[in-house]
């Protein structure tokens, strides 16, 4: 006799209850915090809008207040991101948080994903040249085949 496992946390089978969308201040993750803003919409799913402040090596910031720099771009993304949601507040009610990691993007979004609970994960495309031979953190987080990625240009 199989046992049943109902108490199993099951991701995607009725479509996605938490998406999380990463945003770094570019075009292309703007984009895509707009599009998962909408899924997330038509969904009713909560939208975790996720920004990985970069933590450099000691020997590269001498001198220089990178943690006070990146908290800055956190603040800034923040209250870009609020204006946004309250122009469109009274067309379309949605559920979103706002949270920052500390780290390398690819690495910081998997740890959200996974805090998160994430049910999918939407990313802008790559704006950077050398992304095209090593790999973007978009196509790394397909590979990691652990949630559904959608890639934004």
């Amino acid at each position: 006799m199989m046992e049943q496992q109902s108490s199993r946390f099951e991701r995607g089978t009725d479509g996605p209850k938490v998406i999380v969308t990463g945003v770094d201040g570019s075009d292309s993750s703007l984009r895509a915090a707009a599009y998962a803003s909408g899924l997330a919409r038509r969904q009713g799913a909560l939208l975790a809008i996720v920004y990985v402040q970069p933590v450099l090596a000691a020997g590269a910031a001498l001198g220089a207040p990178v943690a006070d720099t990146t908290e800055e771009i956190a603040e800034e993304l923040v209250a870009q991101i609020r204006d946004a949601m309250e122009r469109i507040k009274g067309i379309f009610d949605i559920r979103w948080e706002f949270h920052t990691f500390r780290g390398d993007p690819y690495n910081g979004l998997v740890r959200a994903a996974d805090d998160l609970k994430a049910d999918a994960v939407v990313v802008g495309a790559s704006e950077q040249a050398g992304h095209r031979i090593i790999g973007s953190v978009a196509v790394r987080l397909v590979k990691a085949g652990r949630w559904p990625v959608t890639v934004v240009p």
